[in-house]
C-alpha cells in the first residue's frame, strides 16, 4: 500500500499564503488589496483637500479658471509620482530636487505672479505631505492638511488682511504730481477713475511729454482679483 504524503493541514496554509499574496504575473503582484486601498484612500483626501483650497480660497478671488486647471493636475501628479515612487529607494537630496524643480516652474508665455506661485507651492507641498507620509499616523497627516487650511483661511480672510488692489496710470496733469498738491492730485484721479483710493505713488517722470507714471492704491469694490492692473502697455 502506497502511503500518500499529503496532508490537508499543510495544503490549506499554503492555500491561505496564495490567497494572501494574490494573482501575479512576471513577478509583479496583480492586485494587492492593502495598497490599493491606500491609494485610493490617500488619493481622494489629498484631492478633497487641495479642491477646498483652490475652489474656496484661490478661485474665489481670482476667477481664473486657467490655474484651477492648473494647480488640480499638479496636485494629482505630484501625490501620485510619489505615492507610486515610494518603493524605490530615493535620497533625500533627489526627493528635495525634485520638488525645487516642479515648485519653481515658469511658463514663457506669461509670468507668474506671487500670489498663482504661492498657491502652486502650497498645492506642491500638500501633495508631498500626503504621498509620502506613509509611517506617519492618519491623525497626523489629518491635522497637518488642517493646519494648512486653517493658516490659508485666516490669511486670506478680509478681518485679518484687506486686500488693497493697485493700478498704474500714465498720467498728463504733471503740475498736480508736487508733494504740496498731494491732495488736488487724489481728488482728480478720484474724480476722473471713480475709485476710492488711499495713496499715490509717483514713479518715473518724462518731461519731454509731460507725463508720469503713478501707482495708485485703492480699496476695491469685491474681493476679486484684478489681473489686469499691473499692465502699463500694450503687447
Amino acid at each position: 500500500m502506497i502511503q500518500s504524503d499529503y496532508d490537508p493541514q499543510i495544503a490549506s496554509e499554503h492555500a491561505s499564503e496564495l490567497a494572501e499574496k494574490g494573482l501575479t504575473f512576471m513577478g509583479v503582484d496583480v492586485y494587492d488589496p492593502t495598497d490599493f486601498w491606500m491609494l485610493i484612500l490617500r488619493f481622494s483626501f489629498n484631492l478633497l483637500v487641495c479642491w477646498l483650497i483652490i475652489q474656496f480660497f484661490y478661485y474665489k478671488k481670482s476667477r481664473r479658471k486657467d490655474y484651477y486647471f492648473t494647480f488640480m493636475l499638479f496636485s494629482v501628479t505630484i501625490f501620485l509620482l510619489l505615492f507610486l515612487l515610494q518603493s524605490i529607494p530615493m535620497q533625500i537630496g533627489f526627493a528635495l530636487g525634485l520638488f525645487a524643480i516642479f515648485g519653481m516652474i515658469r511658463y514663457r508665455t506669461e509670468t507668474v505672479q506671487i500670489r498663482e506661485m504661492t498657491y502652486l507651492f502650497v498645492v506642491i507641498g500638500i501633495s508631498v505631505v500626503n504621498g509620502l507620509s506613509m509611517e506617519i499616523p492618519y491623525l497626523s497627516v489629518v491635522a497637518a492638511n488642517l493646519l494648512f487650511l486653517l493658516v490659508i483661511w485666516i490669511l486670506e480672510s478680509n478681518k485679518f488682511l484687506r486686500h488693497t488692489s493697485n493700478k498704474i496710470i500714465l498720467y498728463e496733469k504733471i503740475n498736480l504730481i508736487k508733494p504740496d498738491r498731494y491732495d488736488e492730485l487724489v481728488a482728480d484721479l478720484e474724480e476722473r477713475t471713480g475709485l476710492d483710493i488711499t495713496k499715490v505713488e509717483v514713479g518715473h517722470i518724462d518731461f519731454l511729454r509731460d507725463v508720469a507714471f503713478l501707482k495708485v492704491y485703492y480699496k476695491a469694490g469685491s474681493n476679486e482679483i484684478n489681473t489686469i492692473d499691473s499692465i502699463t502697455r500694450f503687447s
